[in-house]
């Protein structure tokens, strides 16, 4: 078993699940841990002990979340567990009896509580080795920014609710300090992220707060506005098709913000709609697609769908594959349904068997495949910035401001060039694939 050493700080093993909500959790974390003076360990063996933060989304994110905890116990011994599948400490220390404390999601106190008992902080924290925008998981470019916590809703078939609690809005002040200090060390683009991103504020009925001698409404709007004043791509995830919507898209047109909607929509029929508990309906989608076109003809959407959820019809799946046609969305992830230990939907009438699930996934994503490729090709002769993510030998990979990081596409750009991560560079599209682009930089 590793125990610290009389000749170096303490070191903690970290290992980040999830989605970009978690990896906020675990940068405040690794953040905090770093402000007492702890040394972050690459390596089990270099570890005085382990901190996994979990998924428990879904069952194969629960699944890879249980590997991930016995695998830490097996290289190393000694694991806290903190995240979503920490809200169910019960099945976690059923499957691993040995670790050392379990805490839920944004438990930020209880973590530290946790190591401390196990591994005492140094007496004299040196702080200065924390930079200002904090300890970050992403590649000095770009970073995620967090503005709440928790969601209103109740889909049936997610669980948020009930491991991260209800909508509790950060102070807008706070939020553009962040941001500003994200920029000042060098960040390039900021991905506003939240369970509900366009609900921000209604938690706080939208009050006015004083920030810098200047009176800002708590609302996504206000916030966007703001957040265009800096100098970085903004984009915006997780915007629930509510009517403030269409108050962003101006801001787009005017290039404030990246003219980039993530608007997980789910599906389109009305049953399924209704049985998922979810808003929005397919006919005003359209048309409110339609018009923040004809004001941003540049806008790109992406969104999400889930296939074969309980009680859809052959009917509703048409309906679904006929509202894709017609709103020809840029970007577009999708699962085939999959129980959740506690979701609502789980006793839902008539669930589909995983065979038709997995045949409607892959007749949905054939149809998507096609449109995909024609807005791609359709950018064939286009010149662009884009914003350089990696530099490797002989090419650059690069992305527009339709490609949000890890979930869309690529540029790549052949060729030896003396660039770093995070430079803009204009490029011309010379080619188009299923996914990616190709392009030269203009001279």
């Amino acid at each position: 078993m590793p125990t610290p050493s009389t000749h170096r700080p303490p070191a903690i093993g970290f290992v980040s699940l999830g989605c970009p909500k978690a990896t906020v959790d675990s940068e405040r974390i690794l953040t905090q841990l770093r402000a007492e003076g702890y040394a972050i360990s690459p390596t089990y063996a270099g570890a005085d002990l382990v901190i996994v933060n979990t998924c428990g989304f879904i069952d194969a994110a629960v699944a890879e979340s249980l590997d991930a905890i016995g695998e830490a116990l097996a290289e190393n011994g000694r694991v806290i567990v903190t995240g979503c599948l920490g809200a169910r400490a019960d099945l976690v220390r059923k499957a691993h009896p040995k670790v050392l404390a379990v805490t839920g999601p944004q438990a930020l106190a209880e973590v530290m509580a946790a190591v401390h008992a196990q591994v005492p902080a140094p007496q004299d924290p040196f702080f200065s080795l924390v930079p200002p925008e904090g300890v970050k998981l992403t590649p000095r470019h770009y970073a995620y920014l967090k503005i709440s916590e928790g969601c209103n809703h109740r889909c049936t078939f997610c669980i948020i609710p009930s491991l991260r609690g209800d909508l509790v809005s950060r102070p807008i002040g706070e939020v553009l300090d962040e941001a500003g200090r994200l920029v000042d060390a060098g960040v390039r683009e900021l991905l506003i992220i939240a369970q509900d991103t366009s609900a921000y504020g209604l938690d706080l009925r939208y009050r006015t707060d004083i920030w810098r001698g200047q009176p800002l409404r708590t609302d996504i709007e206000t916030l966007a506005r703001r957040l265009g004043e800096l100098q970085a791509w903004i984009r915006l995830h997780y915007i629930y098709p509510y009517p403030q919507v269409d108050r962003l898209i101006p801001l787009m047109a005017e290039g404030l913000i990246l003219p980039y909607l993530d608007m997980p929509l789910q599906h389109a029929s009305p049953a399924i709609l209704k049985a998922m508990r979810r808003p929005a309906a397919a006919e005003q989608v359209l048309e409110r697609l339609a018009r923040w076109r004809a004001l941003c003809p540049e806008l790109v959407v992406r969104s999400t769908f889930i296939l074969g959820f309980p009680g859809e019809t052959k009917a509703d799946f048409e309906f679904l594959l006929e509202f894709l046609r017609q709103a020809r969305l840029d970007r577009v992830g999708a699962f085939a349904y999959s129980p959740v230990a506690g979701a609502a939907a789980n006793a839902l009438p008539d669930p589909l068997p995983e065979t038709v699930r997995e045949e409607r996934l892959a007749r949905f994503m054939a149809v998507q495949a096609e449109i995909s490729r024609a807005k791609l090709a359709a950018r064939v002769g286009q010149r662009l910035i884009v914003l350089v993510d990696e530099v490797q030998e002989g090419r650059l990979v690069a992305r527009t401001y339709a490609d949000a990081p890890e979930i869309d596409g690529k540029v790549i750009v052949p060729g030896a060039w003396e660039l770093d991560p995070g430079d803009f560079i204009e490029v011309e599209i010379t080619r188009s694939g299923s996914h990616d682009l190709l392009g030269v930089p203009v001279e």
